[in-house]
């Protein structure tokens, strides 16, 4: 305990976090509005009229039902909020080689695991707590979007509390992977650029891939986009299980084995590798 203490009082005594969280805030803030946009225009729009296939068109119906819309608005702030929690776990570990404070760290507490396991933590209660913020955020404004869409608050849909507290493990979970991959990017200035780039590119990309192939190759190949992490941490707070995507419960499997791998592999590497 007194070792987590320590790495949050680490984090506390740097701008870092609270510079991460201004910055979530902000995006949060875009995405509820283009969240709200789309449902808007979604709620005006026939799916067989907008030149999908059949399967697709299924998709965007029941994503327009209104516990489906609803989750999606409570929920809001997800894709940007878990790469800035994945970005400040990776920099509890980079800001020990940033600031050169790793040997001393080590000395300290000759047990390198145990550091490790402090640092996923705090990471992981970093990450909830960025998580609690925007959730009570949107508890407070969405009820009213939802009232403008004339579909009420949906507070007594058990699929929207079920995708909040989903949406609280991916949060977490990404916090873990933040760690992993402070340990294999040592610099703090290529874990932020490497980090973002893989995870913007990486989900539009994929978003686009499976989009474009999945109707000539068939419906199985679509599945696999859980395989994709930011994928798969959209599928795990989808309101009810949407046509053509696996089970929620599928995303959350693939991110823990994320989540277990790069925490595991973290704690492996800050063992045996030599700290300068």
């Amino acid at each position: 305990m007194n070792l987590v203490k320590a790495e949050l009082f680490k984090i506390r005594s740097t701008s870092t976090w609270w510079i991460l969280g201004l910055i979530t805030l902000g995006l949060w803030a875009l995405t509820l509005l283009i969240n709200w946009a789309g449902s808007s225009i979604n709620a005006g729009s026939d799916p067989a009229e907008q030149g999908l296939t059949a399967d697709q068109a299924e998709q965007v119906r029941v994503a327009n039902e209104a516990v489906n819309v609803a989750s999606n608005l409570y929920t809001s702030g997800q894709f940007f909020g878990v790469l800035m929690v994945m970005l400040l776990g990776a920099i509890i570990v980079t800001n020990e080689f940033f600031h050169q404070t790793a040997t001393t760290t080590f000395l300290v507490t000759p047990r390198r695991e145990s550091v490790v396991i402090a640092k996923l933590i705090a990471s992981t209660l970093l990450g909830l707590g960025f998580w609690l913020v925007t959730t009570l955020l949107n508890l407070i404004f969405v009820p009213f979007i939802l009232n403008a869409l004339d579909v009420g608050p949906q507070f007594g849909e058990p699929a929207i509390w079920r995708a909040m507290g989903l949406n609280g493990l991916a949060y977490a979970l990404w916090a873990i992977l933040g760690v992993g991959a402070g340990v294999l990017i040592r610099s703090q200035i290529g874990a932020t650029i490497a980090l973002s780039t893989i995870y913007v590119i990486g989900y539009f990309g994929a978003t686009t891939l499976f989009f474009l192939l999945t109707p000539r190759i068939g419906e199985w190949f679509g599945k696999l986009q859980v395989l994709v992490p930011p994928l798969a941490s959209q599928l795990m707070i989808s309101g009810t299980e949407l046509p053509g995507n696996p089970p929620r419960w599928v995303g959350a499997v693939v991110l823990i084995g994320y989540a277990v791998a790069a925490g595991g592999l973290g704690t492996w590497l800050m063992k045996r590798r030599d700290i300068a």
